[in-house]
Formats: structure tokens, C-alpha cells, sequence
């Protein structure tokens, strides 16, 4: 489990590609200190499994589900990359629940300066914006974010400048891709009241015995 609060920014070193999965390789200097094989690292919101450790470096193993999710596969050698440790249970909990598991994808349409902020608006598709509230939780590689508006398209953040002098956010550009995960809680919620997608043509579960009217019964 990650907060969503970027620890350091890293550099791909190798991306190594093999017909469907790869084995990348981060310059890191914070998130080497306490590191050991078997760690969980978020690099740009995806949770990777440490494999081998250097003086000043760190490898991963990317599945092909992985690559095909995210962003990962258009990372160069020096490209800069948003690390974060997993959770310590003692540490506090500065953001929001990530979990590191990606859901796709968005597109950066624009980027306007609004005072000492930068309001960043992102295309992506409807199953992922489904789950986005205004001033609601979402991460943007790895970013815990607070979503400042939201319509049937897209929706958009504000970033302040701590977060973009701290991670790669700002040296984003529109047209570019950026990892996204929805807040967990909402996907609870939606399985718990036996949501069907009827795109898929789901008619096989069975219908919910919780209902909006259950919840304000019982206090929810």
C-alpha cells in the first residue's frame, strides 16, 4: 500500500524488452537506503517488485499486463521516473489509499498557470472517469491529487508548487500520457451494490440486497 506522496525522483537507466514484458533498471539514492529484494517500489504509480539491488541503482520485472495498462513502455534510458517506498505501518498517512495497481490511462489536453498553481486537465476513458468525484482522490503517476473539476470527458487538477518542484508532473507536456488509479473506495462501492456494465452485457449476477435506501437506513 502507497500514500500517493512522492518520496524522490529516479532515472531509468536500462529498460531491457523482451517479446511481452521488460526488466527496467532506476538510479534512486532515498529509496535505496532500507531496500531489500522482494520490496515494493511505486515507480510512476505502478507497484514493481525489487529483483536485484545496486550501489546506485535498482531492478524490476514489468509483465506484459503491466505494459499494456500503462505508460512503462514509453520510458527511455534518462527518463525520470516518481518513486515511493510502500507504507510503513508507523509512517503517516499523507495522502490516499493507492494501492499501485494502474487502471489505464489519460492524456494531458492542457496545462494553464492559474496564479502559483498549474490547473492540468486529462482526457481518458469513461471507466475510469465513472469513478472520479470533484474534490475527490485520484493518482496521476503515483501523485496523490485532489480532483478540482470533472465533467462527461475528462477532469482536471491543480497543482501546487511543491508537488511539481517534487515530481515529474511539471515537466509534462499536453499530448503525453500519464498513469492513472481511481480511489479504491468507489470500486467497493460499486461492486457492493451489484453494479452490471452493461456494455459488457452482464446479466448474470444477481441483483444487490444493498441498496441506496439500505445505506441511509443505516446511517450511511
Amino acid at each position: 500500500m502507497f500514500t500517493g506522496i512522492i518520496e524522490e525522483i529516479g532515472e531509468v537507466s536500462s529498460i531491457k524488452k523482451g517479446a511481452q514484458s521488460a526488466v527496467i533498471t532506476i538510479r534512486a539514492r532515498k529509496v535505496l537506503e532500507d531496500m531489500h529484494l522482494g520490496d515494493s517500489i511505486a515507480v510512476n504509480g505502478i507497484c514493481l517488485t525489487t529483483v536485484s539491488i545496486g550501489r546506485d541503482s535498482y531492478s524490476a520485472d514489468v509483465m506484459h499486463e503491466t505494459l499494456r495498462r500503462t505508460n512503462l513502455g514509453d520510458l527511455r534510458s534518462g527518463s525520470k521516473v516518481n518513486l515511493e517506498r510502500a507504507m510503513a505501518a508507523d509512517g503517516r498517512f499523507g495522502g490516499h489509499m493507492v494501492a499501485g495497481h494502474v487502471d489505464g490511462t489519460g492524456t494531458i489536453t492542457s496545462m494553464t498557470r492559474d496564479d502559483n498553481a498549474i490547473w492540468m486537465t486529462i482526457d481518458t476513458k469513461e471507466e475510469i472517469l465513472k469513478y472520479i468525484i470533484e474534490k475527490g482522490s485520484i493518482a496521476i503517476d503515483g501523485i496523490s491529487l485532489t480532483v478540482a473539476a470533472v465533467t462527461d470527458k475528462n477532469f482536471s487538477v491543480s497543482v501546487i508548487p511543491h508537488t511539481g518542484l517534487h515530481t515529474t508532473l511539471l515537466d509534462k507536456k499536453p499530448g503525453d500520457t500519464v498513469n492513472l488509479e481511481n480511489d479504491l473506495v468507489g470500486k467497493y462501492v460499486e461492486k457492493l451494490l451489484g453494479y452490471h456494465d452493461k456494455d459488457q452485457g452482464d446479466s448474470k449476477g444477481k441483483e444487490s440486497k444493498i441498496t441506496m435506501a439500505f445505506l441511509a437506513e443505516n446511517g450511511f
